[in-house]
């Protein structure tokens, strides 16, 4: 019974996380209501406040400019711009940053051609880039982008890898003669059972096999979780087996609508220390 309650809050959560209505009124009052404690600013300049922080404690920083599925070729190309000042100011400000995106917000839901072209204008200003990974339905085109650009010799690109999928070990296999750079997340999309692990513990188990293999078949590896016992996983595979520091790295989240919703979603359960913390704010 819990697990289907569970199930069903996941729902409720994940399809907030893609309601327009609901995003403009978190947006407008969520920074009241406590949500400062998760997210550092929604402006470049604050943005550059937060990743300098980071770098004065020693940590690297990746940040990304937060939307999706844009649908006309005009709303990529602003978007493009934005990355644009993004990658520069990162530059001028000489931090140890990067940038991460979504190939649904450079326009591929437009046009597969279109987010290619403007990938390579971004690449071309000599940053290190890091496609997100969507939805299933996307998973297909953004490696076959991962793979061209590569091949073009961009190699200061990266891409992530979500381990819910039943799908991820074959592309893992395929991607390691690359040399890759990757980032494994768990998922965070409501993905149907034909193609998705829908328990946790499947999830987790499949996150231990894919970071094992990353690791040992030479892909840079960025675990990205939250989750202790896969953090504490990764450092002791690595030392029993050799693998140097600068192979691996571990990502966390300054969360922010959708990225908070997405992670609710994982974990229902997270949504009562959301709300507990909240009423303290």
């Amino acid at each position: 019974m819990k697990g289907i309650a569970n199930a069903s809050l996941r729902k409720v959560i994940l399809a907030a996380a893609d309601s327009k209505r609901v995003q403009r009124i978190v947006r407008r009052y969520g920074m009241r209501l406590g949500a400062r404690r998760f997210v550092p600013g929604e402006t470049l300049d604050e943005c550059v406040v937060a990743l300098r922080a980071l770098n004065d404690k020693g940590l690297y920083a990746n940040t990304t400019l937060l939307g999706e599925g844009v649908i006309e070729p005009a709303q990529s190309a602003a978007v493009v711009e934005a990355y644009r000042e993004i990658i520069a100011r990162i530059a001028t400000e000489r931090l140890r940053a990067n940038v991460a995106l979504k190939l649904t917000h450079l326009g591929l839901e437009i046009d597969e051609e279109l987010a290619v072209s403007n990938l390579r204008t971004l690449l071309e200003l000599g940053a290190f880039i890091r496609i997100d990974m969507e939805q299933s339905r996307f998973v297909d085109a953004t490696l076959r982008i991962y793979r061209r650009l590569r091949e073009e010799g961009f190699d200061d690109l990266g891409t992530v890898l979500q381990s819910y999928l039943y799908r991820t070990p074959a592309d893992l296999e395929s991607l390691l003669p690359l040399g890759p750079n990757l980032r494994l997340v768990k998922g965070a999309y409501l993905e149907p059972h034909a193609i998705a692990f829908p328990r946790k513990a499947d999830v987790d188990s499949a996150y231990v096999r894919l970071l094992e293999q990353m690791l040992s078949g030479g892909a840079h590896t960025a675990v990205a979780t939250h989750d202790e016992s896969l953090i504490e996983h990764a450092i002791r595979y690595a030392e029993l087996n050799g693998i140097a520091s600068d192979r691996f790295e571990f990502q966390m989240l300054y969360e922010w609508y959708p990225y908070l919703m997405r992670r609710l979603g994982e974990r229902p359960a997270n949504l009562l220390f959301f709300l507990r913390n909240t009423l303290r704010g």
